[in-house]
């Protein structure tokens, strides 16, 4: 186990425990990064070449069918991660309830830069009601054709919130 990743989960108030009990992976971060999207707030979303290729394509495939897709995040390192934790902690929010919609520090796909938040403009951005859009239905016909899976389907394993927006490149599901 990784002592920095401790120091941070303890200065964060995360009981390592939580991290056996919800069977959490820890993932590296990525190593080689590409521009893949910029934001419409100049934000720049990166992912490894080989999801990056993969984004591509999906990302065309359904554009000819009609659907536009887009990032709402991509890559966030261990840093970024708890930035966004201390907010919500700065906020008030008990570490507990932050757990169900953030992964501890050492433990989110984003570090893979293999993840994506997706988002179709005019619909909701990382809010469950991305379910009820096309490009959701879209991404649950198509998305295995390109290595993408939904990582935290309803009642997932890991305690987190069900996440239709959240997908992960996984090299090893193509067809």
């Amino acid at each position: 186990m990784n002592e920095a990743l401790r120091a941070i989960w303890a200065e964060l108030g995360i009981d390592e425990a939580v991290i056996a009990t919800k069977q959490l992976r820890l993932y590296d971060e990525a190593e080689q990064l590409l521009e893949v999207e910029v934001a419409d707030d100049g934000r720049i979303w990166q992912l490894t070449p080989a999801a990056t290729a993969a984004w591509r394509a999906m990302q065309q495939a359904a554009l000819d069918d009609g659907i536009v897709l887009r990032i709402a995040s991509a890559y966030r390192g261990t840093q970024r991660q708890v930035e966004l934790i201390r907010r919500k902690l700065s906020m008030g929010q008990p570490i507990d309830n932050i757990l169900q919609v953030l992964a501890p520090p050492g433990c989110s796909e984003h570090h893979t830069g293999r993840a994506v938040d997706i988002y179709t403009p005019g619909g909701p951005v990382v809010e469950e009601a991305f379910e009820t859009t096309a490009a959701y239905a879209w991404l649950m016909e198509n998305a295995w054709r390109f290595g993408f899976r939904l990582s935290f389907p309803r009642d997932n394993p890991y305690g987190y919130v069900y996440e239709p927006w959240h997908w992960c490149f996984q090299p090893t599901q193509l067809a």
